[in-house]
């Protein structure tokens, strides 16, 4: 197996752990998106806290995240409801993300430093081997990697921060639509035409490519859902 350089491990390994409001937050959309948890659904914090051993507190922080992506409705004084956004709903979230995205992507071509390029080429090699395993949860954990360098890269802290945020709310979909046959493969060689296109400062190609790439992940999140 393909091995990264140790800078690049070392890098690799100082990306910020998940906070365990995160990991709740994880499998409580999975939960959602999959069908587990259906519309409707109460969520008592008592008993999702009994259920994966912790305090309230992370547990009313995870809702809090699941609201901000539709999936959760949270109601005074009663117990969040397991909520669903609707089909044009996530069409507009997903739209978004594409335009931020690219922006990054064509600011990213003009913008990166050579070392921010060879840490961009290092993760996407992570993400090559990562493959191999057939481990989706990983793959996304590095695929957000990706992406979130090449929003660093445009040097833009506005847009870097909007596109973070965009990003939280559309997050539970494009981590399922993993789970589709043969997409992480196909979610590499999308990478392949964004990194190169950054990697030879062609602003215009690289916002193509990137435009591309989060709307075929809307459209394989669409397969995943119809699948279920």
């Amino acid at each position: 197996m393909t091995m990264l350089a140790p800078e690049a491990q070392a890098r690799a390994d100082s990306w910020p752990r998940k906070t365990r409001s995160e990991e709740l937050r994880l499998q409580l959309a999975d939960e959602i998106v999959n069908g587990t948890l259906a519309p409707g659904t109460p969520l008592d914090e008592i008993t999702i806290a009994r259920r994966f051993g912790v305090s309230r507190t992370p547990v009313r922080e995870a809702i809090r995240l699941l609201s901000a992506s539709g999936l959760v409705e949270v109601r005074p004084h009663r117990a969040a409801l397991v909520a669903q956004p609707s089909e044009d709903q996530l069409s507009g979230m997903f739209e978004t993300m594409a335009e931020l995205e690219a922006l990054c992507a064509g600011f990213a071509a003009e913008r990166m430093t050579i070392g921010e390029r060879r840490t961009l080429e290092d993760i996407h090699e992570r993400l090559r081997v990562l493959i191999q395993s057939g481990d989706p949860q990983r793959y996304h954990e590095n695929n957000e990697a990706f992406h979130t360098a090449i929003y660093s890269g445009s040097h833009n802290s506005y847009l870097m921060e909007t596109t973070v945020i965009t990003r939280a709310r559309v997050q539970p979909f494009r981590r399922a639509q993993f789970r589709n046959l043969g997409r992480l493969a196909q979610s590499h060689l999308e990478h392949d035409r964004i990194v190169e296109a950054i990697l030879r400062g062609e602003r215009v190609n690289a916002k193509k490519a990137m435009r591309a790439h989060i709307l075929r992940v809307r459209d394989s999140y669409s397969i995943y859902s119809e699948s279920l």
